[in-house]
């Protein structure tokens, strides 16, 4: 399977790296730069669970999560660990590449891994854009011109898809969004996916931005509080 999917990834010009066990491939990811990572649930050694885990720790790269089971625990496990999305296998090469085209594109939204502070001095160096705004929402400051977040202060570094998602929310705010629409705008989903995807990626940005900040409207969705 890993070596089918390399060859069908590559013909459509992906330039890919492939590990068989989970150490392994935390050893490729330390040394080499990479745009997202496809990570199987059952890699021997370090499971993929485990190596999101470890990625998280020093990186905000796009995470897709290959899971066998789509109803079991695997699926919220990953999403927990930090993945942006999951596809279940066995899956077509045409899902897995809209998969990771829709990852890219949010990934724009982001500096490169460890480009923070090189991106942060251009910005001061440069004058602010025309159409840059800054967004306050109590300690919540969302700058949707530069694509920095911070609370009370301090800067607070998102995934691209919570960062995404984030900036739904603070487009309509106070505004009920609900499951099915943030699929749609946020994963990009053109049919009905699995809202657990939602949940859990609303769970890690509470648990940066602050329980509160993102309520809970039972049976419709969530809204970001003003």
């Amino acid at each position: 399977m890993r070596r089918s999917f390399t060859v069908a990834l590559e013909r459509y010009g992906y330039a890919m790296r492939a590990a068989a066990d989970g150490l392994t491939g935390l050893e490729i990811f330390r040394d080499e730069p990479f745009d997202l990572l496809i990570l199987d649930v059952m890699l021997p050694g370090l499971d993929g669970i485990g190596l999101c885990r470890r990625v998280r720790e020093t990186s905000l790269v796009p995470v897709l999560m290959m899971s066998a089971r789509g109803d079991g625990l695997d699926v919220v496990a990953g999403l927990e660990a930090g993945a942006d999305d999951y596809v279940v296998k066995p899956v077509d090469t045409y899902v897995l590449v809209a998969r990771i085209r829709s990852l890219l594109r949010r990934a724009t939204y982001a500096p490169a891994p460890g480009q923070g502070p090189e991106r942060a001095a251009r910005q001061e160096e440069a004058p602010a854009p025309a159409d840059s705004d800054v967004l306050v929402f109590g300690d919540l400051t969302v700058d949707t011109g530069g694509l920095e977040v911070s609370v009370s202060g301090k800067p607070v570094a998102l995934t691209p898809t919570e960062l995404k998602l984030l900036l739904a929310f603070a487009e309509q705010p106070g505004i009920v969004l609900a499951r099915h629409t943030l699929l749609r705008d946020v994963w990009e989903y053109g049919w009905d996916g699995d809202s657990r995807v939602v949940d859990l990626c609303v769970q890690r940005l509470r648990g940066k931005l602050g329980r509160d900040r993102i309520e809970t409207v039972r049976g419709f969705g969530y809204k970001l509080r003003r």
